[in-house]
């Protein structure tokens, strides 16, 4: 997305297999650009072996390891697609009287644009800042240990920029033809681990 991190009312760090997401979360937790921090995620067929108490426990788990305080962390154990992370943790806050202006909602370096999307859609009353670990995709590929896995979760992300906006599940975002024309390329070369079926 290209959004600068700034400071904000409070860092939600979505779920999923990538414990960098917990750690750059942590990270923008410690240097200043939130008080708080959400980690909302139950589990997938990708993480129920590796995170099996839950994405948002084991990232909590990782952050305090790095030094954010417990007491600044609140998790959102149920949700189990970036919208329900999203309304899901926005109830939360809501429960606990968190006065909040502005997100700073970290993802995947390759979900920024969907997971910003969704906010939009069903959070639109505060500012949206997307964020993520600076990372190149080499050095993240490696980080992962499995490319096509990768490669099948950036052809399933753009799926649902496409798709999902017909649905209601977020705002609609403009595809330039060379990207879409790389989704069909890597669709046609097999990369359809995570598509959705119609």
């Amino acid at each position: 997305m290209g959004h600068k991190p700034k400071r904000c009312s409070v860092a939600v760090g979505l779920g999923s297999h990538d414990l960098g997401v917990a750690e750059a979360t942590a990270d923008f937790y410690l240097r200043g650009l939130a008080p708080l921090v959400v980690f909302t995620g139950a589990t997938s067929r990708t993480t129920e072996d590796r995170m099996p108490r839950g994405e948002a426990v084991h990232y909590k788990e990782r952050a305090v390891e790095m030094g954010v305080p417990a007491s600044h962390i609140l998790v959102e154990p149920n949700a189990r697609n970036t919208g329900e992370n999203l309304r899901f943790t926005r109830q939360l806050l809501e429960d606990v009287n968190s006065q909040v202006t502005s997100v700073l909602l970290v993802s995947k370096p390759y979900e920024e644009r969907r997971a910003y999307a969704t906010a939009r859609m069903v959070w639109p009353e505060v500012e949206i800042v997307s964020a993520s670990a600076s990372i190149s995709y080499d050095a993240y590929t490696r980080a992962i240990g499995n490319e096509r896995l990768v490669i099948d979760m950036l052809v399933g992300a753009l799926q649902r920029l496409i798709v999902y906006p017909e649905q209601g599940f977020l705002i609609s975002q403009e595809i330039p033809t060379s990207i879409r024309a790389a989704y069909e390329s890597l669709v046609t070369a097999g990369y359809s681990t995570r598509l959705l079926r119609s």
